[in-house]
């Protein structure tokens, strides 16, 4: 789980929601393209186009406006851009509930689920190099339970991750070349991308050996 810096560039949605008045209380459920658009849009843009929570690539296809305390809550202002977020959609293991947000639903506890939008997200969690996902502390309940709420250790997301580690465990690389390999890699791309899986191989390639 990768830490999101909120960069909200929306102006034809804060337009229309400027419209809002008491004969009209607008919700999420009237939002339609193409506000709803410029909402996922610029959502995509401050995540680097991976997945809030598994740091899948994102896609127009494979992706879903994710609110994070969500709608449910009849205290949460389903327009607040502050509360969402953008999440993978297709289900990757067929038998199995589906991950990330269509895994978590309408679960929420403030308490027990980690939030990308925290600083310090990145610090709860550690990965091994065949792509498993773990608690970094293992009395942290919250790693614990978000992991298994979001059904970020499933196989097939172990098995991408231990795919995009694969390249990095190359021996033909002097010290220099790995560094900027790695360093490389953790920068976004000229589309504004991320690669897959950032907070993995900043862990094992960059954390584990400082």
């Amino acid at each position: 789980m990768k830490h999101i810096v909120k960069d909200k560039d929306t102006p034809e949605f804060d337009k229309w929601k400027a419209l809002d008045d008491y004969e009209w209380k607008k919700t999420y459920d009237d939002l339609v393209n193409p506000e709803k658009k410029e909402v996922k849009d610029s959502l995509m843009k401050e995540q680097g186009y991976i997945c809030c929570y598994c740091e899948r690539r994102l896609t127009d296809d494979d992706s879903h406006i994710e609110h994070f305390n969500p709608q449910s809550n009849n205290a949460v202002d389903t327009l607040d851009y502050t509360n969402m977020l953008c999440s993978c959609q297709d289900q990757l293991e067929k038998g199995e509930h589906r991950n990330c947000g269509n895994s978590k639903g309408n679960w929420f506890d403030e308490d027990l689920l980690i939030s990308p939008l925290d600083w310090d997200c990145e610090g709860h969690f550690a990965y091994t190099a065949d792509g498993k996902i773990h608690p970094a502390n293992e009395s942290d309940d919250a790693a614990t339970m978000t992991i298994e709420k979001l059904k970020l250790d499933i196989g097939i997301l172990n098995d991408f991750r231990k795919k995009a580690i694969e390249p990095f465990l190359y021996e033909g690389l002097d010290e220099k070349e790995f560094s900027r390999f790695v360093n490389g890699y953790l920068k976004k791309n000229s589309y504004g991308m991320f690669g897959e899986f950032w907070t993995t191989i900043n862990y094992i390639f960059m954390e584990l050996q400082t």
